[in-house]
Protein backbone atom coordinates (compact mmCIF):
# COMPACT_ATOMS: atom_id res chain seq x y z
CA UNK A 1 0.00 0.00 0.00
CA UNK A 2 1.29 3.43 -0.88
CA UNK A 3 -0.03 6.81 0.11
CA UNK A 4 0.56 10.15 -1.52
CA UNK A 5 -0.25 13.39 0.27
CA UNK A 6 -0.23 16.48 -1.91
CA UNK A 7 -0.22 20.02 -0.56
CA UNK A 8 0.57 23.61 -1.48
CA UNK A 9 -2.27 24.47 -3.81
CA UNK A 10 -4.40 27.59 -3.61
CA UNK A 11 -5.75 30.59 -5.43
CA UNK A 12 -3.21 32.68 -7.32
CA UNK A 13 -3.39 35.44 -9.87
CA UNK A 14 -2.14 34.93 -13.43
CA UNK A 15 1.62 35.31 -13.52
CA UNK A 16 1.96 34.16 -9.93
CA UNK A 17 3.79 31.21 -8.43
CA UNK A 18 3.06 28.22 -6.23
CA UNK A 19 5.14 25.35 -4.90
CA UNK A 20 3.43 22.00 -4.55
CA UNK A 21 4.67 19.16 -2.37
CA UNK A 22 3.91 15.47 -2.43
CA UNK A 23 4.91 13.22 0.45
CA UNK A 24 5.02 9.51 -0.33
CA UNK A 25 4.77 6.70 2.19
CA UNK A 26 6.58 4.23 -0.03
CA UNK A 27 9.73 2.53 1.20
CA UNK A 28 12.70 2.90 -1.07
CA UNK A 29 11.22 6.11 -2.43
CA UNK A 30 14.53 7.03 -4.00
CA UNK A 31 14.40 4.17 -6.53
CA UNK A 32 11.13 5.34 -8.05
CA UNK A 33 10.66 7.70 -10.94
CA UNK A 34 8.05 10.20 -9.78
CA UNK A 35 5.54 12.31 -11.62
CA UNK A 36 3.00 15.08 -11.26
CA UNK A 37 -0.35 14.93 -13.01
CA UNK A 38 -3.30 17.30 -13.15
CA UNK A 39 -6.98 17.06 -13.82
CA UNK A 40 -8.93 20.10 -14.91
CA UNK A 41 -12.72 20.20 -14.44
CA UNK A 42 -14.43 17.91 -16.91
CA UNK A 43 -11.17 16.61 -18.36
CA UNK A 44 -8.98 13.55 -17.99
CA UNK A 45 -5.94 13.45 -15.77
CA UNK A 46 -2.86 14.46 -17.72
CA UNK A 47 0.88 14.19 -17.22
CA UNK A 48 2.65 17.37 -16.13
CA UNK A 49 6.22 16.58 -15.10
CA UNK A 50 8.47 13.71 -14.09
CA UNK A 51 11.76 13.21 -12.31
CA UNK A 52 13.71 9.99 -12.52
CA UNK A 53 15.49 8.26 -9.69
CA UNK A 54 18.73 9.72 -11.04
CA UNK A 55 17.33 13.24 -11.27
CA UNK A 56 16.55 13.60 -14.97
CA UNK A 57 13.44 15.63 -15.65
CA UNK A 58 10.67 15.64 -18.25
CA UNK A 59 7.86 18.12 -18.82
CA UNK A 60 4.66 18.40 -20.77
CA UNK A 61 5.02 20.96 -23.54
CA UNK A 62 2.40 23.18 -21.90
CA UNK A 63 4.53 23.74 -18.79
CA UNK A 64 8.09 23.70 -20.13
CA UNK A 65 10.06 26.72 -19.01
CA UNK A 66 7.52 27.56 -16.30
CA UNK A 67 7.42 24.52 -14.00
CA UNK A 68 10.30 22.77 -12.25
CA UNK A 69 10.09 19.35 -10.64
CA UNK A 70 12.50 18.30 -7.90
CA UNK A 71 12.76 15.73 -5.16
CA UNK A 72 14.20 15.26 -1.69
CA UNK A 73 14.78 11.58 -1.05
CA UNK A 74 15.58 12.20 2.61
CA UNK A 75 12.01 13.41 3.04
CA UNK A 76 10.30 11.05 0.57
CA UNK A 77 8.95 14.18 -1.10
CA UNK A 78 8.65 15.46 -4.64
CA UNK A 79 8.04 19.13 -5.42
CA UNK A 80 6.60 21.13 -8.29
CA UNK A 81 7.59 24.78 -8.51
CA UNK A 82 5.10 26.55 -10.74
CA UNK A 83 5.89 30.00 -12.09
CA UNK A 84 4.16 32.29 -14.58
CA UNK A 85 0.89 30.55 -13.86
CA UNK A 86 -1.91 30.80 -16.40
CA UNK A 87 -5.67 30.27 -16.03
CA UNK A 88 -5.32 27.07 -18.04
CA UNK A 89 -3.13 25.66 -15.25
CA UNK A 90 -6.22 25.52 -13.04
CA UNK A 91 -6.67 21.91 -11.97
CA UNK A 92 -6.30 19.44 -9.15
CA UNK A 93 -2.68 18.29 -9.04
CA UNK A 94 -1.67 14.75 -8.07
CA UNK A 95 1.57 12.84 -7.79
CA UNK A 96 2.35 9.18 -8.38
CA UNK A 97 5.27 6.95 -9.17
CA UNK A 98 5.88 6.10 -12.81
CA UNK A 99 6.25 2.82 -14.60
CA UNK A 100 9.99 2.23 -14.81
CA UNK A 101 11.60 4.01 -17.74
CA UNK A 102 8.23 4.85 -19.28
CA UNK A 103 9.49 8.15 -20.64
CA UNK A 104 7.16 8.23 -23.61
CA UNK A 105 3.79 7.74 -21.96
CA UNK A 106 4.60 8.52 -18.30
CA UNK A 107 2.00 6.06 -17.03
CA UNK A 108 1.31 6.15 -13.29
CA UNK A 109 2.53 3.05 -11.47
CA UNK A 110 0.04 2.83 -8.63
CA UNK A 111 -3.71 2.67 -8.88
CA UNK A 112 -4.20 4.55 -5.64
CA UNK A 113 -4.10 8.32 -5.75
CA UNK A 114 -3.96 10.95 -3.04
CA UNK A 115 -6.60 13.59 -2.54
CA UNK A 116 -4.71 16.01 -4.74
CA UNK A 117 -4.19 19.71 -4.20
CA UNK A 118 -6.31 22.26 -6.00
CA UNK A 119 -4.70 25.08 -7.95
CA UNK A 120 -6.87 27.93 -9.16
CA UNK A 121 -5.37 30.63 -11.35
CA UNK A 122 -7.71 33.56 -11.62
CA UNK A 123 -7.78 37.31 -11.30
Amino acid sequence: QVQFVESGGGLVQPGGSLRLSCAASKRNFSVYDMGWYRQAPGKQRDFVAAITSSGSTYYADSVKGRFTISRDNTKNTVYLQMNSLKPEDTAVYYCNALFPKDYARFRPLFGSWGQGTRVTVSS
